[in-house]
């Protein structure tokens, strides 16, 4: 069995990793292996800043927003050397299994790790929702709930005015965040970087009848889809309405964890130790349906994840 083995999360911050650091720490003493915390990422890893946990390392941490691990990026973790002393520090601790939870570049360091002969297991967490292979990532559910809170906020007063408000979330590089926010919001737009829409389309909907007889309009703008404020400036030179831009920045990523993104948490945090229990490893824990299970690490990495046509059509369908 792997004696000993560390938990670490690289990269952007999501509710619900520290929901899932105390799970994996908590089995894993339950199942006898000795665990091991990793400070401020991959940058921790190369410097060497790791910690001997113990059941009560990981007290009243189920409820906290961001990383109790706390994280860094790490360029360094790209290079050769950067890569040797990672290792170097994993073998002189004698950790074999490493637990990583987080986004897509967290998953593509992990690959290079269990390439180098570390037992890598991986567990998705990012509010992008853009991990191959899972149906659903630590913190997406979390942050689609603050969206949809501040949006309704913000549909009152585009309702008490007459206005058009174009609300930015995140998402540089997939939609997925901005499309399940934008359909619970009741959103009029979608902007997503795949799926964007011309500013003459846009301008000819929101001139039509059904929109000029709207109290308020929402478009739900993902980060990567372009400039919401170089938007508003072309749609006011045709369109006849009061246009605001409200960017939610980055308190879609604080704040506590729902439950379902505690829960989730729980369920790929016991479900790594496990793999590395039986010492299944170079996989990372994702879930598709209600099932909680593994896919090979670079499967995970390799693959692309499709935003989901048939919701993006639904949405535009329930916004008439």
């Amino acid at each position: 069995m792997i004696k000993k083995i560390a938990v670490i999360t690289p990269g952007g911050d999501a509710p619900g990793m520290n929901s899932a650091v105390r799970a994996v720490v908590r089995e894993g003493l339950i199942r006898g292996h000795e665990v091991y915390g990793v400070y401020h990422g991959y940058r921790g890893l190369i410097d060497g800043n790791i910690e001997r946990f113990n059941l009560r390392s990981v007290s009243g941490i189920i409820n906290r927003g961001g990383t109790m691990l706390g994280t860094r990026r790490c360029p360094d973790m790209k290079t050769k050397e950067g890569q040797g002393r990672a290792l170097a520090n994993l073998a002189g601790h004698g950790i074999e299994g490493l637990v990583v939870i987080g986004g897509d570049g967290s998953m593509q360091g992990g690959a290079v790790l269990s390439r180098a002969g570390i037992k890598v297991i991986g567990i998705p967490a990012s509010i992008d929702n853009d991990i191959f292979g899972t149906d659903e990532t630590i913190g997406f559910d979390t942050a689609v709930n603050t969206s949809v809170e501040a949006i309704d906020k913000i549909r009152d007063t585009a309702a008490s005015h007459d206005r058009i408000f174009i609300v930015e979330v995140m998402g540089r590089e997939h939609g997925f965040l901005a499309l399940s926010v934008g359909i619970a919001a009741g959103a009029e737009f979608i902007l997503a970087p795949e799926a964007p829409l011309t500013v003459a389309s846009l301008s000819a909907e929101l001139n039509t009848e059904r929109y000029c007889n709207k109290t308020s309009v929402i478009i739900v703008f993902a980060e990567g889809a372009g400039n919401p404020f170089t938007l508003a400036e072309q749609l006011r030179a045709s369109v006849p309405v009061e246009i605001r831009v409200s960017s939610l920045g980055y308190i879609q990523r604080g704040g506590s964890p729902s439950a379902r993104s505690r829960i989730l948490a729980c369920r790929f945090g016991a479900h790594a130790v496990e793999l590395l229990s039986e010492n299944r490893t170079n996989e990372v824990v994702v879930l598709q349906g209600d099932a909680v299970t593994s896919i090979p690490i670079e499967t995970c990495v390799n693959g692309v994840k499709q935003l989901d046509d048939k919701l993006y059509k639904l949405a535009g369908r329930l916004s008439q």
